[in-house]
């Protein structure tokens, strides 16, 4: 089943040259990170927080940019995200390197050797699942570096991982003069704004790489190609914006709930994603704020009410409201209940890192207590001893 990442539990790294020394410029790539990390923030895709995705331009060094993929790999425990656009290289190995601003054609201590990446998310990261978008010439080579063992994904503990390449391994990939954004990155931008008519309620790596091929194959430009492990597939990169209802609308409060692709509440692991995932169930529903209101009954007050309960950024106290509000929206009982489970369970993961602070404050309470009265008997003797 597709998912969508937590986007508290998940991160994202865009890499991007667009400055070359030797090599021919690429002015488009600085578009294409610009224009990707604002997508994957925004409502149109994961509504990453800002500071989940970290974006590396024209790095000086390969360390910069193992050391921002080293330091997501380790926050994110959901799932993490690469993104190259650049030159792709192929060394006498027939390995696929990612060029630098000061990569040379024939000097490979100059290029950061895709492997590299490669090894740290099977060996480093905690993320359960991975994600490796490459749009740069013959990025197809690292499709066979995915599966270099049998089962090394599966060795590494990841459950999902997609690799998708802009070309074949053979292949170069296009930056058509002029245009804003390279061929592949703004054919899989085209994708998340609009949507896939007819496609599935979420844009799951799977159905996005199935378009993007079909799109940019009768364009006449390269092929991508795709390679998954396990779930990878399935992980989503936004809903499908041409499958979601018109809005507002309140003619759609007549179908019945269970046909409706509601967010699944059993994927949240943080509250960043609960808030995240409450605000899609109304957007999901197609009715207005203040429809909602209308049918909750009475037990809410305003559409001012509903607009503070999904973009909150703590968790009420009580489930009172937004029972009342996934109930108007259309949910069942039986999907409320889930819901209510995953609020008490925040609510529980956040109570216990302050009951162990308080457990400490106590127990140093009682023990600067025990001092002092160690203490007391000491300071009488000295007073004995000097008067």
């Amino acid at each position: 089943m597709s998912v969508l990442p937590d986007p508290g539990a998940s991160r994202a790294v865009l890499v991007g040259t667009s400055r070359y020394q030797y090599l021919e410029q690429l002015p488009a790539v600085s578009n294409n990170l610009k224009t990707l990390t604002d997508l994957l923030c925004g409502p149109l895709s994961l509504q990453l927080p800002p500071q989940h995705a970290s974006v590396i331009e024209n790095a000086e060094a390969a360390s910069a940019v193992m050391d921002a993929v080293r330091q997501a790999a380790h926050d994110a425990t959901d799932t993490l995200i690469v993104y190259f656009a650049g030159h792709g290289l192929v060394d006498g190995q027939d390995e696929l390197g990612l060029a630098l601003p000061h990569t040379q054609a024939g000097r490979i201590e100059t290029v950061l050797p895709y492997d590299w990446l490669r090894r740290l998310l099977l060996e480093e990261s905690r993320a359960e699942r991975h994600v490796v978008i490459l749009d740069c010439c013959y990025s197809g080579r690292a499709l066979g570096r995915m599966n270099a063992a049998p089962g090394l994904a599966d060795q590494a503990a990841v459950e999902g991982s997609f690799l998708l390449a802009a070309a074949a391994e053979t292949r170069t990939a296009l930056a058509p003069v002029g245009d804003t954004h390279t061929a592949f990155t703004g054919a899989l931008l085209d994708t998340l704004r609009l949507g896939i008519p007819g496609g599935p309620a979420l844009l799951d790596l799977g159905a996005v790489y199935r378009h993007l091929r079909r799109t940019l194959e009768a364009r006449g430009h390269p092929v991508p190609q795709a390679r998954d492990r396990n779930s990878g597939a399935q992980v989503a990169l936004g809903r499908n914006r041409a499958e979601l209802p018109a809005s507002p609308v309140t003619a759609i409060a007549d179908v019945p709930a269970p046909s409706r692709p509601w967010p699944d509440p059993r994927s949240i692991r943080t509250v960043t994603g609960y808030f995240t995932s409450l605000a899609a169930v109304r957007e999901v529903s197609g009715l207005t704020q203040q429809t909602v209101v209308q049918r909750s009954e009475g037990r809410i007050s305003s559409a001012g009410a509903v607009g503070r309960l999904v973009n909150a950024s703590a968790l009420p106290s009580t489930f009172a409201t937004t029972s009342a509000y996934l109930s108007a929206c259309g949910l069942t009982d039986e999907e409320v209940l889930l819901w209510q489970d995953v609020w008490q369970r925040l609510r529980s993961e956040q109570a216990a890192p302050a009951e162990r602070q308080d457990s400490a404050a106590r127990s140093n309470t009682t023990s600067e207590s025990g001092k002092e009265k160690r203490r007391r008997p000491f300071s009488v003797f000295r007073r004995g001893g000097t008067h």
